[in-house]
Parts: structure tokens; C-alpha cells; sequence
């Protein structure tokens, strides 16, 4: 058994290797820790990957985000061009479906049959909204654009007064509806429908706006809604007295529609003359009174 003496050396000792011990952890001189393993093939981190392959961890980050633009701009692009093909294809057909009309009339079976002329699928009259009409709509819009063209290519409208031009434009619209003429109530039933009426307002809403700036009228007074609500009745009357009429290349439509006009002109000249008048009579009586004549008159 040891001696007090000696088991108090003993625990001096210990408790002297522990303060040493304890120092050289916090001591700056203490040598290094030793290197960890390094970690399995499997679990190698991503840093340490990306930098073993050549390149620094930011440089692919920064080419996946360099390139995302790009790829959308290319995306879209196919996009784009895929819908673009798309369209002109189904106008292809709509074009090739009008010899059909006369036949077949305003009807999905011409679409399709347009449709095996141009070496298209009969599957895109599908995708078509509102056949029918999307049908009709193609014609008034091909209309449109070939009056356009006929105006800006000749000079058939130079050396006539405003009336005969109007008369003229009219005429040369409206004969590109004689071939499809027996069938013609049945687009008539098509564009009156519910929801073709917005469409069909405005197809024959610009086709009046064109036919008077190629008469040469560029007012944008009051009186131009007035010429063009009143030329669009004209256009929609002589339309209807088409689909009735039996004489020989529609003379009988183009009498009436020379009738029209001329009534409709000779009543703007008798609200001029009216208003010339009011102007002359209420000169006299002061201006509340013409003011209140004018005010009449237009109503």
C-alpha cells in the first residue's frame, strides 16, 4: 500500500500531465491535426468533381445561365414558326375549298375537300374554329384585299365624279360573289349567327371604310359615320337584291344599286340646302335662334 507521500506525488503527477495536455490543445505551436481520409469514390463532392473535370465551379453555372436565353429564343422561335406553318397550311385549305362551294356550299365537307386537293390531311379541318364561318370570313377577307389591289393597279376610278366611283367600287366588289351566288343566303345565314355577327360588323365595317378612301374621301368630320352607316346599307341592299336577281349579269342589281346612290346624294342635297337655309333665315333672327335651327336639322 502506498504512503500518503507517495500517492500524493502519484496524484500531482496526473493532474500535472492533464494541465499540459489541456495547454497544448489551445497552444499556437501545437502541431497540425491530422489530414481527415479522404471520402469514397461515391460520395466525392460536387465542387471537387466540377474542379477535377477542368473547370471552375462557377464557369458551368454561369454557361447553363448564359445559354437559358438563348434556348428560350430558340424555343420560341420553333414556336413560332411551327404555328406560322400551321396557319398558312389551314389558309391553303381555305383557299382550295372555295371551287367547292358551288357544289358543296359553305360546308366542312368543301374544307375537307380543299384540304385532299393541297395534299394537306383532312384532319386540319378540325382544328379549324368555326368552320363555316372561318370559311366565309377567309372569302370577305380575300375579297377585301383583291378590291385593294385592283384600285392601287389601275386608274378606272380617275375621271369619275364621287358618285359614279362609289357606284364602281361597289360593282367590282360585288361581282366577286357571282360565282358563289346560289349559294350566297347560306353565308348570309352564317355571318348573322350569334357569334359570327362581331366578325362579320367588321369585315363589312373596314370594306366600306376602304371603298370610301379609294373614292377619295379622307374626311373626319361628324358626316363620316353618317357616309359610311349610309354606303353600308347601300352595299348590304344591292347584296341582297343579288341573291333575287335573274337578269342577264345582274343588270338589274346594278340599276338598283345606281338608284341608291343617286337618292342617297340627292338627299345630302337637300340637307345642305336645308341647313343653307336655317344659316340664311336664322342670320336674322339672331344667333340662338340659328343655333337652335342647326341643332334641329341634325337630328
Amino acid at each position: 500500500m502506498l504512503s500518503s507521500a507517495a500517492t500524493r506525488r502519484f496524484l500531482s503527477a496526473i493532474a500535472s500531465r492533464h494541465r499540459v495536455a489541456t495547454l497544448r490543445c489551445f497552444s499556437t505551436d501545437a502541431p497540425p491535426l491530422a489530414t481527415p481520409p479522404p471520402a469514397p469514390s461515391g460520395e466525392q463532392p460536387r465542387q471537387q468533381k466540377e474542379t477535377s473535370a477542368g473547370a471552375s465551379p462557377a464557369e458551368p453555372m454561369r454557361a447553363s445561365e448564359d445559354d437559358g436565353p438563348a434556348r428560350r429564343q430558340r424555343a420560341g422561335s420553333r414556336t413560332t414558326d411551327g404555328a406560322g406553318r400551321y396557319e398558312e397550311e389551314q389558309a391553303r385549305v381555305l383557299r382550295a375549298a372555295l371551287p367547292h362551294v358551288v357544289r358543296m356550299g359553305w360546308s366542312e365537307s368543301a374544307m375537307i375537300a380543299g384540304a385532299r386537293d393541297v395534299g394537306v390531311s383532312p384532319a386540319i379541318v378540325g382544328s379549324i374554329p368555326r368552320k363555316e364561318a372561318a370559311l366565309v370570313e377567309f372569302f370577305m377577307d380575300d375579297c377585301l384585299q383583291k378590291l385593294i389591289d385592283k384600285v392601287e393597279s389601275g386608274d378606272e376610278l380617275k375621271d369619275l365624279i364621287l358618285s359614279n366611283r362609289l357606284g364602281k367600287l361597289i360593282r367590282i366588289r360585288l361581282k366577286m360573289q357571282a360565282p358563289y351566288i346560289s349559294k350566297w343566303p347560306q353565308a348570309l345565314s352564317i355571318q348573322a349567327q350569334p357569334a359570327n355577327l362581331p366578325t362579320s360588323f367588321k369585315q363589312r365595317a373596314e370594306l366600306v371604310d376602304e371603298i370610301w378612301h379609294a373614292a377619295g374621301d379622307s374626311g373626319s368630320d361628324i358626316d363620316w359615320y353618317v357616309k359610311r352607316t349610309v354606303l353600308g346599307g347601300i352595299y348590304s341592299t344591292t347584296e341582297v337584291y343579288m341573291v333575287t336577281d335573274h337578269s342577264l349579269e345582274f343588270q338589274d342589281a346594278w340599276r338598283f344599286l345606281d338608284r341608291c346612290i343617286k337618292d342617297a346624294f340627292d338627299l345630302q342635297k337637300t340637307v345642305q340646302e336645308a341647313a343653307y337655309l336655317a344659316e340664311a333665315v336664322g342670320a336674322g333672327m339672331g344667333n340662338t335662334m340659328q343655333g337652335f335651327v342647326k341643332r334641329i336639322l341634325r337630328r
